[in-house]
């Protein structure tokens, strides 16, 4: 599998959890608003993803804040789904998205946006 390179708004969540568990903490928290607490013992964070990944989590909050509602990223996760194999109907479900939106998200990456010619440049 190659590495897929996060955006910058889910980078601390890939490089804390690694991949693997940053698809499932976005997956699981994806537009929710979640508050990290370092000594959460029973909450749904440390339920699904973990002591120590929550411990990791309110350590980097503290140093330099995560934001309070979590992305959803859906471009993303739909890559890495992609990159494990899964037809783009199960992405579709997973994602709680329609196929033509997996699809698009794909495509975005295959092709990224060219900037117009015409535009001048800032620098």
């Amino acid at each position: 599998m190659t590495q897929i390179v996060p955006p910058a708004h889910i980078e601390p969540f890939v490089r804390i959890l690694g991949v693997e568990g940053a698809l499932t903490f976005l997956m699981t928290f994806g537009g929710a608003e979640l508050v990290y607490h370092r000594n959460a013992i029973r909450s749904q964070l440390v339920q699904v993803m973990g002591r120590d990944a929550a411990i990791a989590l309110a350590d980097e909050d503290a140093a330099r804040g995560l934001p309070r509602r979590v992305p959803l990223a859906k471009p993303w996760c739909t890559q890495v789904l992609r990159e494990k194999g899964l037809p783009v109907a199960e992405i579709a479900r997973r994602m709680h998205a329609t196929d033509v939106a997996v699809r698009r998200w794909l495509k975005q990456v295959d092709n990224p946006r060219q900037p117009d010619p015409r535009q001048p440049s800032l620098f």
